[in-house]
């Protein structure tokens, strides 16, 4: 469940992204991030434990100490065990940013799912500690997390399955390489198990950099489909057998792009920053 947000304290940003973000000429999202995290007083912990490849995680602490972090520590965990390590917990509450990066969500979720250091990132996201993460490391930051799923744009009963996440909060689903993959059917249908949640997918190199008043803004050089189930005034999904196609009336669905909002507590859109085309 997410932390409850002490007396006369404010929640820290959560930032997904979808994955393939730029880490050359444009490192829009990336140095956000470091911006929200403190700056160049920004200490930045990098948790590359969904990946197998070990060059993942001195990439990130290179570009995040390149861009002007003060302090960068690549933080991986191996075993259960290594998360209950009190100087790895100690090392989590000194951070101003966290971030999880990309490869396999499975891996993240059995590693932390229910560790002393999940609880601690869940508590330092509720006192104010920038959480983020890219591709896999976007999908596990919500409690409900799709594990896996079939592509397409159609919405088959049983075609998702989902898995507990970190839980930094209850009002969204991340779906990431959104457009590059064709996932919207996967969104819908995982939706289509709770409705109560905002289904966001993000293109690559696209974040959404979620305030603590949870208003969702759009960075990077893709879109952001955001799919409001709030409406919904039917579904089949509980009716029907596995395989077959999905009925549900009611969804609304937004495109938004960098500059554009939605606010997860209002479901109002807007284009926000954008500029208008002249006539």
């Amino acid at each position: 469940m997410p932390s409850r947000v002490p007396d006369g304290q404010t929640r820290g940003w959560i930032i997904p992204i979808g994955g393939a973000e730029n880490k050359e000429n444009d490192r829009r999202i990336l140095e956000r991030f470091v911006r929200v995290s403190g700056g160049d007083e920004a200490d930045i912990v990098v948790i590359p434990t969904a990946s197998r490849m070990h060059e993942t995680g001195p990439r990130y602490e290179k570009l995040f100490t390149d861009i002007g972090a003060a302090r960068v520590t690549v933080m991986d965990f191996d075993t259960r065990r290594d998360c209950q390590e009190a100087g790895r917990l100690q090392r989590l509450k000194e951070a101003s940013g966290i971030f999880f990066t990309g490869g396999n969500q499975l891996r993240l979720t059995t590693l932390l799912g229910g560790t002393p250091v999940a609880k601690v990132i869940r508590t330092q996201n509720a006192c104010g500690v920038t959480v983020g993460g890219t591709s896999a490391g976007a999908s596990i930051l919500s409690e409900h997390m799709i594990a896996s799923g079939d592509e397409g744009s159609a919405m088959i009963a049983g075609s998702v399955r989902l898995a507990p996440g970190l839980g930094l909060t209850n009002r969204f689903i991340i779906d990431q390489h959104f457009r590059q993959r064709d996932r919207l059917g996967r969104l819908l249908t995982a939706l289509s198990y709770n409705p109560f949640a905002v289904g966001i997918g993000l293109d690559e190199d696209t974040a959404a950099f979620i305030g603590p008043d949870e208003t969702v803004e759009v960075e990077g050089s893709g879109g952001v489909t955001i799919v409001d189930g709030s409406q919904v005034s039917f579904s089949s999904v509980g009716q029907i057998p596995e395989g077959q196609p999905v009925c549900m009336l009611g969804l609304q669905i937004h495109l938004l792009v960098a500059g554009a909002t939605f606010n997860l507590h209002t479901r109002a859109a807007s284009p926000g920053t954008l500029v208008q085309p002249k006539e």
